[in-house]
């Protein structure tokens, strides 16, 4: 009898431990803090869009993280405070790798990537009365390249040195992009730094408020940027990009990647780019940018996926790398 008892007590302490423990992974499960940026970018308006369509399914609340910027968004994702962040994928690789700016930090991995979302181009924005034709024509001037950290100032930098400028000819000062228009309006700077999908809309806010001209990034500095770094490839800005803009322009750009934590479960992450993918044409439209097909989505990340990516990516018979998932 008193086996029995004894039995009969440990089943119903496992059944509830089974049953907290479910309930603790559900709880998991549907807390999505989603880390994007501070106003007036792509990465915000994105998050906004794919958090309303996502928190219409049960597949998770997302709750958006407005944050620095890519690099915060890496650190954050490391440390496992976000479940979700977009990061431009040169960062993404430097964090994974632990190079560049993460070269010193213990551990930058525990995350892989959903999907490339769409390209984001290197812009370099003068006033249009500027006599500034050139980024040779940047030196002695008071450049913004964009908040301290993120993502715009690595790309300023790298752009700068192709050019054969550093912080010695040039002025750098670090404004995010809203701080930089209205500075640039007020002709506090001479030139910013925004790497955006175009069109951005704080540049189309700022072309109809004083008239902007766009800085080609070309030629033999332009084959040294995609050459020694493999996350850059060329990008052109078709005439009309923005109001006033005459001609292409030539730059070069980087991807914007959705990342998750490996901390999500493969099946939650798989519906998310399941979700991502059946709501591409409705989000282009909505954003004014064109976003990348699952094809497209795989090229240019530089690391790993997620296992619930790499299951969706096989469903659609593409194949992927992929990190650990669970």
């Amino acid at each position: 009898m008193k086996k029995k008892w004894l039995a009969a007590a440990l089943a119903g302490i496992l059944l509830a431990a089974a049953v907290l423990s479910g309930c603790a992974s559900t709880e998991k499960a549907k807390r999505l803090r989603f880390g994007v940026a501070g106003e007036g970018g792509i990465y915000r308006e994105f998050g906004e869009r794919f958090a309303a369509l996502e928190n219409e399914t049960d597949n998770g609340q997302v709750e958006l993280k407005a944050t620095a910027g890519s690099a915060a968004n890496l650190r954050l994702l490391t440390g496992e405070y976000l479940q979700l962040a977009i990061a431009q994928g040169d960062l993404a690789q430097d964090a994974y790798d632990q190079t560049g700016i993460f070269a010193d930090e213990e551990e930058t991995r525990g995350f892989g990537a959903v999907a490339a979302l769409y390209t984001e181009a290197c812009q370099i924005v003068v006033r249009a009365d500027a006599d500034i034709q050139s980024v040779e024509d940047l030196q002695g001037k008071t450049v913004s390249i964009g908040a301290e950290e993120s993502g715009s100032e690595q790309n300023a930098l790298q752009i700068l040195a192709a050019y054969g400028l550093n912080d010695k000819l040039v002025d750098t000062v670090n404004l995010n992009y809203e701080d930089a228009a209205a500075q640039l309006k007020a002709g506090k700077v001479d030139a910013i730094f925004i790497t955006a999908g175009a069109p951005s809309p704080v540049l189309t806010e700022l072309a109809g408020e004083c008239g902007i001209r766009l800085l080609n990034v070309d030629g033999a500095a332009a084959q040294r940027l995609t050459s020694a770094y493999s996350a850059y490839s060329a990008v052109t800005l078709p005439a009309g990009t923005y109001p006033g803009q005459d001609t292409d322009v030539q730059t070069v750009g980087v991807k914007a990647v959705l990342l998750a934590s490996d901390e999500l479960p493969a099946k939650q992450v798989q519906k998310l780019t399941e979700l991502l993918f059946s709501s591409r044409e409705g989000m282009e439209e909505q954003l004014g940018i064109p976003l990348d097909a699952e094809q497209d989505a795989v090229e240019g990340v530089g690391i790993p996926f997620h296992a619930g990516a790499a299951a969706y990516y096989k469903a659609a018979g593409i194949t992927v790398d992929q990190t650990a998932g669970n």
